[in-house]
């Protein structure tokens, strides 16, 4: 799997999971939310994120996006 997908599903996982555990047990929950959507913004604009950088030392191929 690509980079690119692959911090794309996590970043939609890490929100998903982080909502679902808000409803379920504290709305505190929420800040991992925030920080997803936050690194989302900011991979948008810098070409920078740094969930590509983890999957990119776990051995995934390159994308069009993070190289």
């Amino acid at each position: 799997m690509p980079i690119d997908r692959a911090a794309r599903a996590f970043a939609a996982s890490d929100l998903l999971l982080s909502l679902a555990l808000a409803r379920l047990f504290n709305a505190a929950w929420l800040r991992l939310s925030v920080f997803a959507g936050l690194d989302l913004i900011q991979a948008s604009f810098a070409a920078f994120c740094s969930a590509a950088m983890v999957f990119k030392r776990l051995g995934c191929k390159a994308g069009v996006a993070f190289k």
